[in-house]
Order: structure tokens, then C-alpha cells, then sequence
């Protein structure tokens, strides 16, 4: 069993700081058990003031990460692709291994559009008051006629007025 010391606390605040580990997984990797893991954050402040601290660097780190995620994304990016052909020569060097000769080697750049959900995202989010997640769940028009043909307002009435006969027989 580890003794609470430095090197254990900074070693779980650097797991917690850079990946999502849970906190069985980092009892695992510093070799300690769960029991004391808890014992140590409810009994020394310096300890749980470090892991607070860790996790709120883990947190600005993600929204960093996805900031710059969906900057690539709305603008669109580039990357390289790489392709390189070999054949075997039939020859052998000392060590036995066959020696390959490279017979084709083509770099590509190849664009990735803009992904449009990224987009909307963005000015929804960011541009509110001109661009709306429009979802309108009215029964009326702007003019005020009916939107949804009166057949099936009838139906609706007719089942509301089932439910109150229901309602009435139960009482």
C-alpha cells in the first residue's frame, strides 16, 4: 500500500489532468485502492484542492481541444496523403532481410469541406438574434387561420371529449 506523498499526488493530478481516466483506473496506475483514494480527498485539503485544480485544467483543456475542433470544421481543412510504392528487388541484405525499392512516391492534398452542421451550430450559438433554431410547434398562423386542417381539430375534440365522459363514468 502507497503512503500519501508528493509524488503520488502529483502523479494522480497529472492522469486526471490529460486523459479521462476514472478514478478506479488512476487507483490502478498509482497503486493504491479506491478506499484511500476517498479517505485522502475527504481528510487532506491540499490533496483534494489539487485534484480540484486538476480537473478544472482537464475541463478548460477539452473546451480548448473543441474550440479548435469546430474552427477546423466551419472553416474546412487540407491535409497531406502520403502513398508510397515498393516492390522487393529479390535481393537479401547480411541480415537476411529482402531489400525494397521504392517505385512510386506520390504526396496529395486533399480539402475537406466545411461540415455545414458545424456551421449552423456555430451561428446559432453564437449569432442569436439572427439565426434561430426554428421549431414551431403552433396550431395557428401569424394571421391567425388554422395550420392544421379543422378534421382533425374535430378529432382532437372528440377525444378530449371522450376523456372527459371517461373522467365523469369514474366519479
Amino acid at each position: 500500500m502507497a503512503k500519501y506523498n508528493k509524488e503520488i499526488v502529483n502523479r494522480i493530478c497529472e492522469l486526471i489532468g490529460t486523459d479521462s481516466y476514472t478514478i478506479v483506473e488512476i487507483c490502478n496506475i498509482v497503486g493504491i485502492n479506491e478506499a484511500t483514494y476517498h479517505r485522502w480527498k475527504s481528510t487532506k485539503s491540499d490533496f483534494c484542492k489539487s485534484i480540484k485544480k486538476a480537473q478544472d485544467n482537464f475541463k478548460e483543456l477539452i473546451t480548448s481541444e473543441a474550440k479548435k475542433s469546430l474552427v477546423k470544421l466551419i472553416k474546412g481543412y487540407t491535409v497531406q496523403e502520403k502513398r508510397v510504392v515498393t516492390a522487393d528487388t529479390g535481393k537479401r541484405d547480411e541480415n537476411g532481410k529482402p531489400i525494397i525499392k521504392v517505385k512510386e512516391h506520390t504526396v496529395t492534398d486533399k480539402h475537406y469541406q466545411p461540415a455545414t452542421a458545424a456551421v449552423i451550430f456555430a451561428l446559432i450559438n453564437t449569432d442569436p438574434d439572427n439565426w434561430k433554431n426554428k421549431q414551431n410547434s403552433e396550431i395557428t398562423g401569424a394571421n391567425g387561420s388554422d395550420l392544421i386542417p379543422n378534421i382533425q381539430i374535430e378529432v382532437i375534440d372528440k377525444r378530449e371529449q371522450v376523456i372527459n365522459e371517461e373522467q365523469n363514468e369514474i366519479e
